[in-house]
C-alpha cells in the first residue's frame, strides 16, 4: 500500500503553524484549530484505510485464445464483505493488452458486489497478460489517497489474423516416380508397408485385426514415409529490414497507446501471409512446416496432424523481427531440411540478392519455391523490388508482391511479371 503523502504534509504543516501561533499569542482559537487539523488527519487516514479492509477481488478470463479482429472477455468482481458501504473505490488495472480498459469506479454498498465486464477488441497479435490491478480509496475530505494492490494474473494468446485463399496454388515439387518412400516409420502415416508380430511397447492402434484373427497372434502394422510433397514456409524476420507506416505509428501514439507496435508494418504483413498460407495448405491435406529465425529459430517440421494449424499459429503469435542473420543465412543454415520432394514459400520484405542466390542453389537442387515479396517501399521505404524481381526471373521463381493497403487474396491471386510492374 503506498500513500501520496501532499496533501497530508499540508494539512500537517497547517497544524504545525497554529500550534505556533498559539504558542505566541495564547489566542485558544489557534490551539482549537490545532486539535481539529490533527483529529482530521486521524479521522481521514482511519476513513481511507478502513475503506480499502473487507474487499475481495475476483477475476474471470473467459478467453485464453482469440484471434486479432475478435475480442477477449474478462470479467473483474469486487465483493464489499463488511456491513459498512465503501463510498468511493477505484481499481486501475495494469493489462499488458493494446485498447484494455484501465480501470472504474464505484460505490459499493455494505454486503454487496459489482461487476466490470471487459471486452477488448484484438488489435494486434502476441501474448498479453491481463493484471495486476491496484485497488485505490480516500477519505471524503480529499486528504489521503491510499492504494492496495491485488495480485493476479491471467494470460491471453491472441492468434494472428488470417485470409481465405481461393485463387493461391503452390508448384508441384518432384516425387520420386510416384512411389512410396521405403523407410520405415515410427509415426503412423497411410503407407502401409507390411505386417510383422506384435513386440512389448508397440501401440494398440497399430494392431492388424484381420491379420491377427487369421493367424492367431496379435499382428501389427508397418509404415512407410508419406510421398506428399513437404510445403516449408520460410519466414524472414530479420530486424534490420523491416518497415512500418509512419502515419500509423504516429496516429496510434497520439491516442496514448502503450504498445507501439502497429498492424501496417512488413512484420505482420508477413505474419499474416504465413499464417494464411498455412491455412490454406493445410486445408487442401498438403505437409505443412515452418522455418524462421526471430528472437529466437522456430522450427516447426512439416506435418498434416490436425494440431499442426494451431501450434504455427501459437508460433506466430509470440514470432517478432528480432532477428540478426539474413535470409540468406537462415537459407543456407536449413538447407539440409529441404529436399527435391519439398516447395518453398519463402516471405520476405528483403531487397539483398545474396538470399537470391542462396535461393539458387536450393533450385538447382530441386527444390520447387514461390516467393511472397512484401513491398517496402508501399511502407515508406525508398527502393522497389525490380530488381529482386528481376533476379526472381532469371530463376523462372513465381512471384507474388505484396502491398501496404492490399488484400491478401488479391497478392496471391497471380505471379507478377517485371513487364507489368513497369507499366504499373
Amino acid at each position: 500500500m503506498r500513500h501520496v503523502w501532499a496533501r497530508p504534509l499540508g494539512v500537517l504543516a497547517l497544524a504545525g503553524l497554529s500550534f505556533l501561533a498559539a504558542q505566541g499569542t495564547g489566542i485558544r482559537l489557534f490551539f482549537h484549530l490545532f486539535y481539529l487539523l490533527l483529529a482530521l488527519l486521524a479521522l481521514s487516514y482511519v476513513w481511507a484505510w478502513l475503506n480499502l479492509r473487507g474487499l475481495q477481488v475476483q477475476r474471470e478470463t473467459f478467453t485464453q485464445r482469440s484471434q486479432v479482429g475478435d475480442q477477449a472477455r474478462e470479467r473483474i468482481t469486487i465483493r464489499n464483505l463488511w456491513p459498512f458501504p465503501k463510498l468511493w473505490l477505484e481499481l486501475q488495472d495494469y493489462s499488458t493488452m493494446p485498447q484494455h480498459g484501465n480501470g472504474f469506479v464505484t460505490y459499493l454498498p455494505a454486503n454487496d458486489r459489482r461487476r466490470w465486464v471487459s471486452r477488448t477488441p484484438c488489435t494486434i497479435r502476441g501474448k498479453f497478460t491481463l493484471g495486476p490491478a491496484t485497488l485505490i480509496s480516500g477519505d471524503p475530505f480529499g486528504i489521503f489517497r491510499l492504494e492496495r494492490k491485488v495480485e493476479g494474473t491471467s494470460e491471453v494468446l491472441v492468434y494472428p489474423k488470417t485470409a481465405a485463399l481461393p485463387g493461391f496454388a503452390l508448384p508441384s515439387a518432384e516425387l520420386p516416380g510416384g512411389q512410396d518412400v521405403k523407410s520405415r516409420t515410427y509415426h503412423v502415416t497411410p503407407n502401409v508397408a507390411s505386417i510383422r508380430e506384435y513386440q512389448p511397447g508397440d501401440s494398440f492402434n497399430r494392431i492388424h485385426w484381420r491379420s491377427t484373427a487369421r493367424s492367431g497372434q496379435l499382428m501389427v502394422k508397418e509404415f512407410e514415409l508419406d510421398p506428399t510433397a513437404e510445403v516449408y514456409l520460410v519466414l524472414d524476420m530479420q530486424e534490420r529490414i523491416q518497415q512500418q507506416l509512419a502515419s500509423a505509428l504516429a496516429d496510434q501514439s497520439a491516442r496514448g497507446g502503450r504498445e507501439l507496435r502497429v498492424a501496417e508494418s512488413t512484420e505482420e504483413y508477413g505474419v499474416l501471409a504465413a499464417a494464411s498460407i498455412a491455412r490454406h495448405m493445410l486445408e487442401l491435406n498438403r505437409t505443412v512446416g515452418l522455418v524462421s529465425w526471430g528472437q529466437h529459430r522456430e522450427v516447426i517440421p512439416a506435418e498434416r496432424e490436425s494440431r499442426q494449424l494451431f501450434k504455427m499459429l501459437e508460433a506466430l503469435s509470440v514470432l517478432r523481427a528480432h532477428g540478426a542473420q539474413p535470409l540468406a543465412e537462415v537459407l543456407a543454415a536449413e538447407a539440409t531440411r529441404f529436399g527435391r520432394n519439398c516447395t518453398l514459400v519463402i516471405i520476405t520484405c528483403s531487397l539483398d540478392e545474396r538470399w537470391a542466390a542462396s535461393l539458387q542453389q536450393l533450385v538447382y537442387r530441386g527444390v520447387r519455391a514461390v516467393v511472397v515479396l512484401i513491398d517496402p517501399q508501399s511502407f515508406g521505404g525508398w527502393r522497389n523490388t525490380y530488381t529482386i524481381q528481376a533476379r526472381l526471373a532469371e530463376l523462372r521463381v513465381p512471384t507474388f508482391v505484396f502491398k501496404q493497403g492490399q488484400s491478401l487474396a488479391d497478392a496471391l491471386a497471380r505471379p507478377v511479371t517485371l513487364g507489368a510492374e513497369l507499366r504499373a
